[in-house]
């Protein structure tokens, strides 16, 4: 394994940190990865959760997995290891950065290091690197990855321009990429392995209008606040949770203020956004935020306008620490777990299957998603909407967050409201 930056996190923030040249690397030993990779294959805006097309069967031996095989034991990835055995190459991870999300540090990197060693890799047959939110750096990495012996790439991508120079690099080499978490669109990957995203959406617009209700604003002037407009899941969600307030606005049971999206998910540009929104329009009392760290920026600006708990509502997902004080405190409605343990082993499944040659299972690969080229096969798995009520039988669980660390100061004594210990 090669994790070659160090990595400084704060919920979703953090520095640059210098990292390896490795430009110089990308044009050599081609001819050698050539003869070792198979071919490229074709490629993914909107979900849907009807089954792909039945491709050729595999052989005997191989596993037959599916999404429900996956849980947070880990244990269905020993059943690949006499693929990991008969495959070639490494497979290489290249993630996007650490500002949009805490994840990629916190849980990424470590569940697919677990996922890869479950399944028997040695810590030479597999990469897992971090562009920091550089284009070019992940570009490089992709290139660096190919060099190094990679067959199989999984990309999440820091946006769908680099993923599709990405993707065609890897064609050309014969390298086989795998879209994780984000879709490239127009681009050429073989798979695509995330949460539902449209339905990540639906969950953040359900959670809103009820919250909306329960909390009891009256005559809400809703401000929305959207992801990265770069980022082809911030448009996921909307057309989610657009599709469950629309109607409501329509209906006059809310009035839209304005929406903005948030350049590249950035949590201070989120914040300035919302203070000149609010200085524009006093009335704002809701606000459907498309992630934690977009709520959190919210709930800061509310806090220091002395705004009182469950006044404005706010959304979010990704299930952060902050997030989660942000809920037991009242100034969030809930946020969405999508339990990565899940993306991380479905993404080293579906590699470990096309390093070995195979079709991957129909039980795993369980939908599709159009790119606006094509309809690439995807494993699409399902998001938790996390309250008060089901924090402990969810997030805590799992381990995805620690009672230790959330139960603290004035927090300590709303866990115990809500079960958590």
């Amino acid at each position: 394994m090669s994790i070659r930056r160090t990595f400084t996190d704060t919920l979703g923030r953090s520095g640059k940190t210098s990292r390896i040249t490795k430009g110089a690397m990308a044009t050599a030993a081609l001819a050698v990865i050539a003869s070792a990779c198979g071919s490229g294959s074709a490629s993914s805006s909107s979900n849907t959760s009807a089954a792909t097309t039945a491709a050729p069967a595999t052989t005997a031996a191989a596993p037959q997995l599916t999404t429900s095989s996956l849980d947070s034991s880990f244990a269905a990835m020993t059943s690949l290891k006499p693929l990991v055995s008969q495959g070639k190459g490494k497979v290489a991870i290249i993630l996007p950065d650490t500002q949009s999300s805490a994840r990629y540090v916190a849980f990424d990197a470590p569940y697919l290091t677990k996922a890869f060693q479950q399944a028997g890799y040695s810590s030479s047959d597999f990469i897992i690197e971090n562009a920091q939110g550089s284009d070019a750096t992940q570009l490089s990495d992709a290139q660096a990855a190919i060099t190094n012996g990679a067959s199989v790439l999984a990309v999440d991508p820091i946006d769908s321009g680099v993923g599709a120079s990405i993707e065609s690099y890897a064609a050309a080499h014969g390298v086989k990429v795998i879209d994780y978490d984000r879709i490239t669109l127009n681009g050429s990957a073989s798979y695509y392995v995330s949460f539902d995203n449209v339905q990540v959406g639906k969950l953040i617009g359900q959670s809103f209008l009820s919250c909306v209700s329960n909390w009891g604003v009256k005559n809400p002037q809703v401000y929305v606040m959207d992801g990265s407009p770069t980022d082809n899941n911030a448009t996921l969600f909307a057309q989610g949770y657009n599709s469950v307030i629309n109607p409501a606005i329509a209906a006059g049971q809310l009035t839209k203020v304005g929406e903005i999206a948030v350049t590249n998910w950035d949590n201070q540009v989120a914040l300035t956004d919302f203070q000149q929104a609010y200085q524009a329009h006093p009335n704002i009392n809701a606000v459907v935020t498309a992630n934690d760290g977009i709520g959190n920026s919210v709930v800061s600006a509310l806090k220091t306008l002395n705004v009182a708990p469950k006044t404005v509502p706010t959304t979010g997902q990704d299930a952060t620490l902050q997030g989660m004080t942000n809920i037991l405190e009242g100034y969030q409605c809930s946020s969405i777990y999508k339990p990565i343990y899940l993306e991380a082993q479905a993404t080293v499944a579906l590699a470990t299957y096309l390093r070995a040659g195979m079709t991957p299972p129909s039980g795993l690969v369980n939908g599709t998603t159009n790119n606006k080229t094509t309809n690439v096969p995807s494993v699409l798995l399902t998001p938790i909407a996390v309250t008060a009520s089901n924090m402990a039988s969810t997030v805590i669980k799992d381990g995805f967050i620690q009672a230790s660390a959330l139960c603290v100061g004035n927090v300590a004594a709303l866990c115990t409201e809500n079960g958590i210990s």
